[in-house]
């Protein structure tokens, strides 16, 4: 009897204008979830922004235009709405990436890293406060590498914030990882890939790579989808 394995659908929960100054700026930079469907289950990988309009928002000094898309409206086109959901998890607690937690059903189970929810706590600006609802919602912190269900599991990926997290899911297509902002893009991730091999092969020098990269290499991903990049990272060769 062959094994049962989750699949994954992913769309996009709006977009910001990155502002000047920063990485990529001037463009509209992606924001993107995923939908894994379990056998047992329906899983939600972030929930995108708190706006429901275009909204402009003030951090470190500059003035970030985003653009939201209705989280109910996305579920909906995909079959599924929130009440159908059975488990969450964020890559980690920006409103990017977690700004819907609050539209989430209070029972629902929020997976995040110990250490995220420890420093989201600690949260005193009022929107990033009401959008994460960390004492309204059922926040279930990890520590580490978790399977939250067969064949679907977190592996911290620190780097964008202490308590970045990954998912690792079993497919029909092998491995997925769906790596959230771990890296910015799949060009970053590539390079970086690159960079373990050449250590592998024992060539100098060895441009840096993040410490939790051979972990996730050693899973054997088919694909490596991103928060902020619609390009896929497949294996060569």
């Amino acid at each position: 009897m062959s094994q049962r394995r989750a699949s994954i659908s992913r769309f996009v929960t709006g977009d910001y204008l990155s502002p000047p100054g920063a990485r990529l700026a001037g463009q509209r930079v992606v924001a993107v979830a995923y939908l894994v469907r379990h056998p047992d289950a329906t899983l939600l990988f972030d929930t995108g922004f708190p706006f429901d309009e275009p909204f402009t928002v003030e951090e470190a000094g500059d003035s970030v235009a985003t653009y939201p898309r209705s989280l109910v409206t996305e579920l909906e086109r995909l079959g599924t709405s929130l009440a159908e959901l059975d488990l969450v998890a964020n890559c980690h607690l920006h409103i990017d990436h977690a700004g819907g937690n609050f539209r989430l059903p209070s029972s629902l189970p929020i997976y995040a890293q110990a250490s995220e929810l420890e420093e989201a706590r600690r949260e005193e600006e009022k929107l990033v406060v009401d959008a994460l609802a960390i004492e309204l919602q059922a926040y279930r912190p990890i520590e580490g590498e978790a399977e939250i269900l067969p064949g679907i599991c977190t592996i911290p990926t620190p780097g964008h914030t202490a308590g970045h997290q990954s998912l690792i899911v079993d497919t029909d297509a092998g491995p997925i990882v769906l790596l959230g902002q771990g890296m910015p893009s799949a060009s970053e991730f590539a390079a970086a890939a690159y960079a373990v091999n050449l250590e592998h092969e024992g060539s100098e020098p060895v441009p840096p790579y993040p410490a939790w990269l051979p972990a996730i290499l050693a899973a054997e991903p088919t694909r490596v989808h991103f928060a902020h990049d619609l390009a896929i990272w497949q294996p060569s060769g």
